[in-house]
């Protein structure tokens, strides 16, 4: 019989709750909110930078919300006992950022984007990284799934059945600089964890 240990506890649940309500109270408040936070290449040139981060929390239509809130739960679900609430808000902070520098900079035919999904790309390739570190050996998998699925993205495109769902053109290049984003934070964390492990055995 399969069991599930979710993880319940309150310093888990938080942080993914407070996104989730966020996003939902954003989405109630549309076309106001897309006015104000989406990313938007030229507002941001008239220096809005909020929306560097503000972007990320808004969606197209039901569904593209839908797609995303379930994201969300189903990353907590897998590795949420690996974030409490402020470690989890401080990851999505970075991972917002990243995400859309890379696209102000690196992607300049993207004038404007909304979406959870670059920076839950991110997410989950933190999760599978400390899978790994706790002895699991599918976050190898999940790793290597979340990397090749951005580079088929790349080279292949999105499912056009998906922007269609969304009502907008999927945002590939948002996934790719989430998941970079994720590759640099777990390079830095393994960085620190050898040199932690290094001075301890001085």
């Amino acid at each position: 019989m399969l069991t599930f240990n979710l993880p319940l506890a309150r310093q888990y649940v938080i942080g993914p709750l407070v996104l989730l309500v966020v996003c939902v109270l954003l989405f109630l408040t549309e076309p106001t909110a897309s006015h104000y936070l989406a990313y938007d290449r030229l507002q941001i040139e008239q220096f809005e930078w909020w929306r560097l981060f503000t972007g990320n929390l808004l969606h197209t239509n039901a569904n593209h919300l839908g797609l995303n809130l379930a994201g969300v739960t189903l990353l907590w679900a897998l590795h949420g006992q690996y974030f409490t609430a402020r470690h989890y808000l401080f990851m999505l902070l970075i991972l917002s950022l990243c995400t859309t520098l890379g696209i102000y900079f690196f992607a300049k035919t993207l004038q404007w984007y909304v979406g959870l999904s670059g920076l839950l790309h991110g997410v989950f390739l933190l999760g599978a990284y400390f899978d790994i570190k706790h002895g699991l050996k599918t976050g190898w998998l999940l790793m290597i799934g979340v990397i090749a699925k951005v580079a088929h993205e790349q080279y292949f495109g999105a499912s056009q059945d998906v922007a269609n769902l969304i009502a907008a053109k999927v945002a590939v290049d948002a996934h790719l600089y989430g998941t970079l984003a994720g590759l640099i934070i777990v390079v830095l964390l393994q960085l620190f964890s050898i040199k932690k492990a290094s001075t301890l055995k001085e």
